[in-house]
């Protein structure tokens, strides 16, 4: 038998407004599936797209949590303070980070490559990869993709299943510094899953097209690979992921805190195949937490 290393886990919220019904459901089964397996939960504030930020948010985020009864293990910690880590990731990277000269209309309006990956993002045709065209000034950082044979990964995801995605045809060579000078999604959590030794990814599906460049960043950086699991995510009146984007509106407005079981909690217990019954937020916890192990089973952490 295998031995597993202790379970961490984390819910690592954007502070670009307070928290949704959506989110919560996020962040309530990544709480729970640390719970059912005796491990860690961490929290991490993911404010390194600072023009995206809200002031306030992330304490509005993080007093959510608390009153939701989610407690944290450790100190809360925020991407922004984290700039030397993803510097030093870069160097470690080396001669597989090159700097990209192309605006996203160039790379949109390439005659290169028609492709469209994940998202329905236009696919990187390269242009920059053996350097930089006359009169170009180098915007973002990319890392090179293998191109031959293609680059497919795969993982065994524990809600969805197999998943697969060959990044060289879907993604292309991806940004890890961004033309405003801001680090990538991508490149800061690899880095910040690893310094913190998460073992288990618990998230939206809306995620899960994003996790094969991870996994590539991660055996490039030689870092350990998480498990995943990726939770269906609520959808508004049309269908779209509901988000703060599209008008989702805080789930707590600083009322009394026993009226989130209700119009919180519960709700999203049920979103997530709970079927749970309580009275208080503490009751809720003590029910909600066997209820998510009797469904694991089904979705084996560990192959």
């Amino acid at each position: 038998m295998t031995d597993r290393p202790p379970y961490i886990g984390r819910f690592a919220p954007s502070p670009t407004g307070p928290l949704h019904i959506g989110s919560l459901v996020a962040a309530m089964a990544s709480y729970l599936d640390a719970k059912a397996h005796h491990g860690q939960w961490l929290v991490r504030i993911e404010d390194v797209d600072v023009g995206r930020n809200v002031a306030g948010a992330d304490q509005h985020i993080l007093a959510s949590l608390q009153r939701c009864g989610m407690v944290w293990d450790g100190e809360v910690s925020w991407q922004t303070q984290r700039y030397a880590w993803y510097q030093q990731a870069v160097e470690q990277l080396d001669q597989l980070v090159y700097p990209c000269g192309c605006s996203r209309r160039e790379i949109a309006d390439s005659q290169i490559n028609q492709s469209v990956g994940p998202n329905q993002m236009a696919v990187y045709p390269g242009t920059c990869r053996n350097g930089l065209a006359a009169g170009k000034v180098g915007r973002a950082l990319r890392l090179k993709v293998p191109q031959a044979p293609h680059c497919v990964m795969c993982f065994e995801d524990r809600w969805f299943g197999r998943y697969s995605q060959d990044i060289s045809a879907e993604a292309g060579d991806f940004v890890i510094l961004r033309a405003d000078g801001f680090w990538a999604y991508q490149l800061a959590v690899v880095v910040d899953d690893g310094a913190q030794g998460v073992t288990d990814i618990v998230r939206g599906v809306d995620l899960i097209d994003s996790t094969p460049r991870q996994l590539y960043l991660q055996q490039a950086l030689g870092l350990p690979q998480p498990t995943y699991l990726h939770v269906p995510v609520v959808l508004n009146d049309v269908g779209e992921k509901l988000s703060k984007q599209n008008g989702a509106i805080a789930f707590d407005d600083g009322g009394a805190a026993h009226l989130l079981l209700h119009s919180a909690l519960l709700p999203a217990a049920r979103f997530l195949g709970l079927d749970v019954q309580a009275e208080t937020i503490d009751a809720f916890w003590r029910a909600a937490v066997p209820a998510w192990a009797q469904l694991l089973p089904t979705l084996p952490r560990r192959n």
